[in-house]
């Protein structure tokens, strides 16, 4: 009989174990402590996860194996060969809800091919956060993931995306790396109609998260927002 895999959500920023505790609830803590075998992104990363935790058995002993977006399609068999052998296992992100936005993906469809049980735990989204405190449409939206980094390539991506929201009335939602955050606010400003909604969600969760909702023609009058190296969620909505 094969074990189970978890989708075990992560903090969305550096914290202590009381950080931990206003984001995951008990239950999902109890389950990361017991499991012995992991999947994330990056080995050291997902020890410090653990660590916070606090687990059962010593860290040392706690098999971990990386998935990420370089692994080859071919690995997701051999992460997923200790689960079907009877392991239960955890599948972490580096921050947020494993899955989503996330290359683990992959490994929850092959587990629904090879009959393994899923089960998903309750934990942060920056990507629903973001929507559900924005005051954007919350009954239509779209995660795109990143724009594209050149300056005309964004800018028209960003005219493109703000057409469908106006067509559809649906909610735009992307992120951008942190230190481009600022350059991408600016295209928003500058690219978007005055009536369209912005709303940028800073620090999801932590002692300075920062979230504004205004017109762009408001964003024009007061844009001062520190952006930098920041973690931020961008939603759109056309008038």
């Amino acid at each position: 009989m094969s074990g189970v895999l978890y989708l075990i959500p992560n903090t969305l920023g550096d914290g202590d174990a009381a950080a931990l505790d206003a984001v995951l609830p008990a239950p999902v803590r109890a389950r990361a402590a017991a499991l012995h075998y992991y999947i994330g992104e990056n080995a050291k990363t997902t020890r410090a996860f653990l660590k916070k935790v606090g687990t059962e058995r010593p860290i040392q002993e706690i098999e971990i194996r990386e998935l990420n977006v370089n692994t080859p399609a071919g690995e997701i068999d051999k992460l997923l060969a200790p689960v079907l052998a009877g392991t239960d296992a955890g599948l972490v992100s580096e921050a947020g809800c494993p899955a989503v936005a996330d290359p683990g993906a992959l490994l929850v469809r092959r587990a629904h091919e090879r009959g393994v049980k899923v089960v998903p735990f309750v934990g942060p989204s920056s990507i629903l956060l973001a929507l559900m405190a924005s005051g954007l449409n919350g009954q239509s939206f779209a995660f795109h993931g990143y724009l594209p980094v050149d300056a005309n390539e964004r800018a028209k991506r960003l005219r493109d995306l703000e057409q469908q929201s106006r067509k559809g009335k649906q909610t735009q939602i992307f992120i951008e790396t942190p230190y481009r955050n600022r350059a991408l606010l600016d295209t928003l400003i500058a690219t978007c109609a005055p009536s369209t909604l912005v709303c940028v969600a800073v620090d999801l969760t932590l002692q300075s998260e920062t979230i504004v909702s205004r017109t762009v023609a408001d964003w024009k009058k007061k844009p001062g927002l520190d952006l930098h190296k920041r973690p931020a969620i961008f939603l759109i909505l056309a008038a």
